[in-house]
């Protein structure tokens, strides 16, 4: 989601819409769905499609791609981790539609390295370094899709950020020694159900 943002500004999504579903999950003790398929909403009207599954057997694919009237560039995908991603013609991310790709040296590549990299400079030339309100705001827009999809509703920036649904309730109490907070039997009133969650900020019906 944070890489992604990028291709629009680097500004978040101001909505999202998401339709899931929950067939094969079995007697797993979870609050979530197989499947989610999330619109989300730029403030400039360009939309963003995250398409997800859960399922075990199905095939695996992880890739965000940005889609143009002009081509087409792959954003992100499982193993790779070039920085910037490479510009192809048309929608096809073949290689004879290459029109440019990143000449970033190879020790400079990989983005999670460069975190680092960045991280331990600041530390030893005592610079200020802060990603938490882009980490905060990038879960915050994953929430959202959750949410709507959850809820069969609408759901803003706002909405996520001025949410009153306790997620975990009581966690900041929780000891060594507590009870579990999710029991045997208690998998049937966690499970999301949109049409009887008709406010929008509860993920399961009361």
């Amino acid at each position: 989601m944070s890489s992604t943002t990028a291709a629009d500004e680097n500004a978040w999504p101001v909505k999202a819409q998401a339709v899931g579903g929950r067939h094969y999950r079995g007697n797993y003790v979870d609050q979530n769905f197989d499947s989610y398929s999330v619109e989300y909403t730029f403030a400039d009207g360009a939309k963003f499609f995250m398409d997800g599954r859960c399922m075990t057997g199905c095939d695996d694919l992880y890739c965000s791609f940005a889609q143009g009237s002009k081509g087409m560039a792959i954003v992100s995908k499982n193993g790779a981790v070039e920085c910037p991603p490479p510009l192809n013609k048309g929608q096809n991310p073949q290689r004879s539609n290459l029109i440019w790709e990143s000449k970033v040296d190879r020790d400079q590549q990989d983005p999670y390295e460069n975190e680092w990299n960045d991280l331990v400079d600041a530390i030893r030339n005592d610079k200020p370094y802060n990603e938490v309100k882009r980490g905060v705001e990038a879960s915050l827009v994953t929430s959202m899709g959750r949410m709507a999809a959850h809820t069969g509703q609408v759901i803003t920036f706002d909405d996520m950020l001025n949410c009153e649904h306790e997620m975990a309730p009581g966690v900041d109490k929780l000891t060594m020694d507590s009870p579990p907070p999710v029991k045997s039997g208690f998998r049937r009133q966690v499970i999301p159900s949109p049409h009887l969650a008709s406010k929008k900020h509860r993920e399961y019906p009361a």
